[in-house]
């Protein structure tokens, strides 16, 4: 007979875990405060049982050798066949009582205790005294030295001391049991109690997964479970933030992304239909003119996407921790601008700046803000870049200014948001989002941005960033 192969070990481990899974949180605690009282319970009905055994048995003992003491030095009477005796044979109550001589002879009522060696060696003087439990009569025995060659033997019943100890027993258990029942219900109630927010955050967690509903919980109290509640909240709150920030991106890109897009199809659309057989012909000028449209808007939208890619990579958080020479990157830009701007001028002024960065992502938003002030200055006119330390804030005040028309007080609030283009940059070819790149890499890199007017007439853009001079001071 073949046995069906065992499952492998991680199998096996799975199993188990599932099923330890299963196990809801609430149930675990439950069981926790119960199987606690239960341990509780159970070491100090045991203590108090062993206590309380001991000190009944202790009192048997001594109750028993006091009256059997008393018993052996009391008066003597005369029985009838001439025989002196303890007067307690006639007195004693609740106990059994004779006298035991050395030779092994026996005096005293019909009912008596047991006896045996453990008495005897008393009588004759072996030992001082013996006590014992004779398990036959299920009752403690004990013997004490009275007169010559004799000893007298006392026994009382066990019976009445079991019977209390059985009672304390059942007490014990049933105060115990009802402890641990009450126990576990107060587990239950506590761990109800305390789970309820973790079970709102669970439905709001599975309301986000079905619905994409971002709406925050209601938050109760001030300890742990409210605090995981608001940074729940806040996690909401981020998301539906970037959930916000990506429908801004697509609508305005699909805006900004229509008109090109309409454009160029309609050139497409003419110098197809003109290569048709028996349509008419287009002149040279007007080919010419056409493919240098579909070349432009080509450009444009070549620009557009790198714009929005540069874009929404910025709006990913990025960890920014490699050391970065300011001056390097400026240097860096400065050399491309140079090569797509060769009829303007640019006066550069810079001091040493080194940060925390990400120095792609800097020199990008340095290059937009030369290829913005290039493209606003005329033919010859100048363009000016300051780097240096601001004493009032402790950061790098990076200055570009242009020789252009300036911008207009109505749009230097909106100049760094995406899309956004001023009714005298409408005209003009670009996307509007190099200078919203420009605030997001400022901005992640712990900076801010600013437009104004420049000394020379034209626009004054302006970038803070954190930092020192040196590296040490970085450091």
């Amino acid at each position: 007979m073949t046995f069906p192969a065992p499952p492998p070990p991680d199998l096996q481990q799975s199993s188990a875990n599932g099923r330890f899974q299963r196990v809801s949180l609430r149930n675990r605690v439950t069981w926790l405060a119960a199987i606690c009282v239960a341990g509780a319970v159970a070491l100090v009905s045991v203590a108090a049982f062993i206590t309380v055994h001991d000190s009944l048995y202790q009192q048997v003992d001594d109750n028993l050798t006091e009256r059997a003491v008393e018993a052996a030095e009391g008066p003597l009477v005369r029985t009838a066949d001439l025989q002196q005796v303890p007067v307690a044979f006639f007195v004693a109550a609740n106990f059994k009582i004779c006298v035991l001589s050395a030779d092994g002879v026996v005096v005293g009522p019909p009912d008596r205790p047991p006896v045996s060696y453990a008495e005897l060696a008393v009588a004759r003087g072996e030992t001082r005294e013996s006590l014992r439990t004779d398990q036959g009569t299920n009752s403690r025995v004990v013997a004490v030295p009275t007169g010559q060659n004799a000893a007298l033997v006392m026994s009382s019943p066990l019976q009445p001391t079991q019977r209390t100890l059985a009672q304390l027993s059942v007490v014990l258990v049933v105060m115990g049991g009802a402890g641990i029942l009450l126990a576990a219900a107060a587990g239950t109630a506590v761990a109800r109690a305390g789970l309820r927010p973790v079970q709102r955050l669970t439905a709001a967690a599975e309301r986000v997964a079905l619905t994409g509903d971002l709406r925050p919980i209601p938050v109760g109290g001030d300890d742990e479970l409210a605090r995981l509640t608001t940074s729940f909240n806040g996690m909401l709150i981020a998301l539906a933030e970037s959930q916000e920030r990506q429908r801004r991106l697509v609508a305005d890109a699909g805006h900004e992304l229509r008109t090109p897009l309409t454009s160029l199809r309609t050139n497409l659309e003419l110098l197809m239909a003109s290569a048709r057989p028996g349509a008419p012909t287009l002149s040279e000028q007007d080919r010419a003119e056409m493919f240098a449209d579909v070349e432009a808007q080509v450009t444009e939208l070549s620009a557009l996407v790198g714009d929005l890619v540069e874009l929404a990579r910025e709006d990913t958080p990025q960890a920014v921790h490699e050391p970065v020479d300011l001056v390097d990157v400026v240097e860096r830009a400065l050399n491309r601008a140079r090569r797509r701007a060769p009829r303007v001028e640019f006066d550069i002024r810079l001091q040493p700046w080194v940060m925390m960065g990400d120095a792609t992502a800097l020199e990008r938003a340095v290059l937009n803000l030369l290829d913005n002030a290039a493209k606003w200055s005329p033919e010859g006119g100048r363009v000016r870049m300051e780097l240096h330390p601001e004493e009032a804030t402790g950061n790098a005040v990076l200055e570009v200014a242009d020789s252009g028309p300036g911008i207009g007080a109505a749009d230097r609030p909106y100049v760094f948001e995406r899309f956004y283009r001023s009714s005298d940059a409408r005209p003009l070819p670009g996307s509007g989002l190099g200078l919203s790149i420009v605030k997001q890499v400022a901005e992640r890199h712990g900076g801010s941005v600013w437009a104004g007017e420049a000394p020379e007439g034209g626009a004054l853009l302006r970038m803070s960033l954190p930092g020192s001079t040196s590296y040490t001071e970085q450091q």
